[in-house]
């Protein structure tokens, strides 16, 4: 019934031929317009779960709550001197403040002056105290150089040190470091080369190193949402300031930019790229398969056409439907023309064997009569059971995938739409020959009777493999995390990378939102004792603790070194003569004690140098005082303010810092770091394990990583188990027979098992990008292994010899080559997805051509 139907409609279709090509134009030139009108793309991947979602409602609560915290582009600078790289930062700032029209704010969250003022005293007191017995030994060098800070004063002071050694007096065993210092710039200013001298490193020793080696500048921007990459025109311009920093033109600093802006912008560059690049790619290389398959323009034209009006449709049906397509359903396009061209290679194949009575037109409306009967049902059945597949994963709360399976699923129909009514009328404007002897590879019939002859071991060695894989089923990993599907090589994950040790910086964190201040102490206190944990940081972690032991010390350095440091009048800057005369006699002053030290003393190379220096020339002496004090009186004055240290307390924590931890309602946030580097998912679940036990309302990156990967992996089983029931429902109501219906769903059980094997073996780690083809496995499957049992249930003896064979064979090749060029994108997760297609597609062709055949059960006409 429903064939006669099919062929009748598909000869109207033919004999109304440029109507219905005029008919599709319009649809498609509407298609086009509602397209390039109404569709956009997100690289938001929070975008791919149900808001519906417990954990992701509290993770966008406390977003909603914290805004300041979202969206960011962040300036990391990295610099050879610390102060090269804080003084590139503060300038950089700068600018940016002014930048109203791409920047909301714009943030130094390191230098801080509270934090910069109170700075010692968030050490402990035993090293603290060491800081300042070492700073205190040092107050008659502090002294001269702040008397006069310059190169004079320098030279002078070391001259200070060669007196103390002539007397015995010179204890310089805590001072080797800052002295190898002042060692390797004078050489180097001694051989034409000044370079910045860092006082940061020379007077605060390795307390230098606590604040990292990388300054941020914290941006928000404002974004463009009309733009494919909102974030576009704040990056530029953020590029742009940096590459005018004088640091950065010297190529002494370099500025980094990263954040989600940066990062999400990036990968949206990198997946559209790849998907544009990979459907042209396509195109012309399923053109090639086609001429391979139906060996004629006449028919290659055709399904080209109706390849591209189908994909058309479905564009224009996903800009009404869902507006906006996300990183996973982007790849409906290429998916389309991987799955959709198998119903125009089946219609064709079959079109082309064809034995028409008439000849001319007339011939070729009977042989689409004789194809719309004999495969037309064929086809509905595969695009309906792929559409289940595909529209079984709609409901679930991964909306990446229910998004993608709603635009596929009806694109389906859509091509089967299209390859009913718009390909017969092409077809027939096209006139390709038809009645060809042979349509089949009459060259496999001694397979067919091999595997027909081996059918007890091939079912054997097909059942041990669905046993592996049944065994190898709970060895199956889940990545959630987004970071790991991004393009490692792009600016913003590259230095993404460069702060991950460090938990401060790290991407990793959870967080929690406490009633108040003091709730918030109490459970930052309980993460803090966890194995799992860094450290718990609430609005009290910037208030010492132990102030009065602190300041205690603090005011009886201040009491020896401010009188000191602190001088109204300093010495005006020396003129070069005055350089040479000072080089030249501290020079004198260590040749004479030279003699007192060890062979590898670096006062030695200091003497050296100074004698050279002494010899130079005006300029050279000039860039030498530039360069060596350049930074001088900015530790000066650091030092003045880390001394003037007061007692603090919670109130004084200032706005910008407060704001980050405290709702103007009272509710107080803690933020939970992880120890060690959160890459690995094994240790990233252990750290939200541990978090949940204390605190189950926890939220954060690290636990909406860990619970999206578990949303994810439950959306799919229950999506699998629904497709699986859909399909088998939709077979057995166009089969009518159980048996037939179990050797489809058999063979779609055997693809994936085999299927998982791969991915355990090779090895291929499951993520949400690649694990969309658990429902094109179940698509492509349906529709090979619907064929060859359908024909088995028409009298076809010998299946891999037939026509079916030939079109299911070189539509694999058509979608291997559509899944192949994901395969080769420079994006990860893409890269991901098709090399997982190709995977699951190789397993479905071998069920379908090796499995069935042997699983098809013998009839009495096979005798004969």
């Amino acid at each position: 019934m429903i064939s006669s139907i099919l062929g009748s409609f598909i000869v109207t279709c033919a004999r109304r031929a440029w109507i219905v090509l005029l008919v599709f134009l319009l649809l498609g030139s509407g298609t086009v317009w509602v397209t390039m009108t109404h569709l956009g793309v997100t690289t938001d991947t929070s975008k791919m779960l149900s808001d519906k979602l417990a954990w992701k409602q509290r993770s966008d609560r406390l977003s909603k709550l914290f805004p300041q915290k979202d969206d960011l582009l962040v300036a990391v600078i990295e610099a050879k001197l610390p102060e090269e790289g804080r003084a590139a930062a503060r300038e950089l700032a700068a600018r940016l403040s002014t930048d109203h029209t791409h920047f909301n704010y714009v943030r130094l969250p390191d230098d801080n002056p509270y934090l910069n003022r109170n700075g010692l005293m968030f050490l402990d007191p035993k090293p603290l105290e060491k800081v300042l017995d070492d700073t205190v030994a040092a107050q008659p060098f502090l002294g001269a150089l702040a008397a006069d800070p310059s190169s004079r004063g320098l030279f002078d002071a070391l001259g200070l040190i060669a007196e103390g050694v002539k007397r015995g007096q010179a204890n310089l065993k805590g001072f080797q470091s800052a002295l190898d210092g002042f060692a390797g710039n004078l050489e180097a200013a001694a051989d034409g080369r000044p370079q910045l001298l860092s006082w940061q490193k020379l007077l605060a020793g390795g307390l230098s190193d606590l604040s990292g080696r990388y300054q941020f500048v914290i941006t928000q921007p404002k974004l463009d949402y009309g733009s494919l990459q909102p974030g576009g025109e704040p990056s530029k311009a953020m590029r742009d300031a940096a590459n005018s920093l004088e640091f950065v033109k010297a190529g002494d600093a370099h500025v980094y930019i990263t954040g989600e802006v940066q990062i999400d912008d990036e990968e949206f560059a990198t997946v559209a790229q790849g998907m544009v690049a990979g459907l042209l790619g396509s195109l012309a290389l399923v053109t090639l398969w086609l001429m391979l398959a139906v060996r004629t323009w006449r028919i290659i034209a055709p399904i080209v056409i109706t390849l591209v009006m189908g994909l058309l449709l479905t564009t224009g049906f996903a800009a009404i439907a869902v507006g906006t397509l996300n990183l996973i359903s982007v790849a409906f396009a290429i998916l389309f023309v991987g799955i959709a061209v198998d119903f125009a290679i089946q219609f064709c194949v079959r079109f082309r064997g064809q034995h028409p009575t008439a000849r001319g037109e007339a011939g070729i409306e009977e042989a689409l009569l004789f194809t719309g009967r004999e495969t037309g049902h064929q086809i509905l059945v595969a695009s309906l059971a792929t559409a289940a597949g595909f529209l079984a994963f709609t409901p679930t709360a991964f909306e990446g995938v229910a998004q993608l399976g709603l635009i596929a699923g009806v694109g389906m129909i859509v091509a089967f739409v299209c390859t009913v009514a718009l390909l017969p009328a092409l077809l027939r404007i096209f006139q390709p020959r038809v009645d060809l002897p042979l349509t089949g590879y009459q060259q496999l019939r001694p397979l067919d009777q091999a595997i027909r002859r081996w059918r007890g071991p091939i079912l054997g060695l097909f059942g041990a493999l669905a046993a592996l894989g049944l065994f190898l089923a709970p060895h199956l990993s889940f990545d959630g995390d987004p970071l790991h599907t991004k393009d490692p090589h792009s600016e913003g994950m590259r230095t993404l990378h460069l702060l991950m040790s460090n938990p401060m910086s790290s991407p990793y964190s959870a967080e929690y939102l406490a009633p108040n201040l003091d709730a918030a102490k109490t459970m930052a206190d309980k993460f803090s004792t966890l194995p799992e944990v860094h450290d718990a940081m609430w609005l009290g972690s910037y208030v010492p603790d132990d102030q009065d032991t602190k300041l205690a010390l603090i005011a009886d350095a201040a009491q020896i070194l401010l009188p000191t440091i602190v001088v109204p009048n300093p010495k005006p800057a020396p003129d070069a003569a005055a350089i040479r005369a000072s080089a030249q006699e501290t020079a004198a002053s260590l040749g004479k004690v030279t003699g007192n030290l060890d062979a590898k003393d670096p006062l030695r190379r200091i003497q050296a140098a100074l004698a050279k220096l002494a010899q130079a020339n005006d300029d050279l002496l000039l860039r030498t005082n530039a360069a060596l004090v350049r930074f001088l009186p900015t530790q000066l004055q650091t030092l003045q303010d880390v001394l003037s240290a007061t007692p603090v307390t919670i109130k004084d924590v200032p706005a910008e810092i407060t704001r980050d931890y405290l709702l103007p309602d009272g509710r107080a946030l803690v933020e939970v770091h992880p120890k060690g580097v959160m890459s690995n998912t094994g240790a990233l679940h252990k750290f939200v394990t541990a978090v949940q036990q204390v605190e189950p309302e926890a939220t954060g990156s690290a636990i909406d990583i860990v619970e999206s990967a578990r949303t994810i992996v439950h959306s799919f089983i229950v999506a699998a188990v629904s497709a699986f029931v859909m399909i088998a429902v939709i077979l057995f109501g166009a089969l009518r027979r159980v048996l037939d219906t179990a050797l489809v769903l058999a063979a779609l059980a055997m693809s994936a098992l085999m299927t998982l094997i791969l991915i355990v073996c090779v090895p291929e780690t499951l993520n949400f990008a690649n694990i969309i083809a658990l429902p094109l496995l179940l698509g492509v499957g349906v529709s090979f292994n619907i064929y060859f049992v359908m024909n088995w249930r028409s009298g076809v003896k010998a299946p891999l010899s037939s026509p079916t064979a030939r079109a299911v064979v070189f539509s694999a090749f058509t979608t291997a080559t559509a899944f192949g060029s994901l395969a080769l994108s420079h994006h990860p997760g893409t890269a991901s997805m098709g090399r997982l297609l190709l995977l699951s597609l190789a397993c479905t062709l071998a069920a379908t051509l090796f499995f069935i055949p042997a699983l098809l059960p013998k009839r009495p006409i096979d005798d004969h």
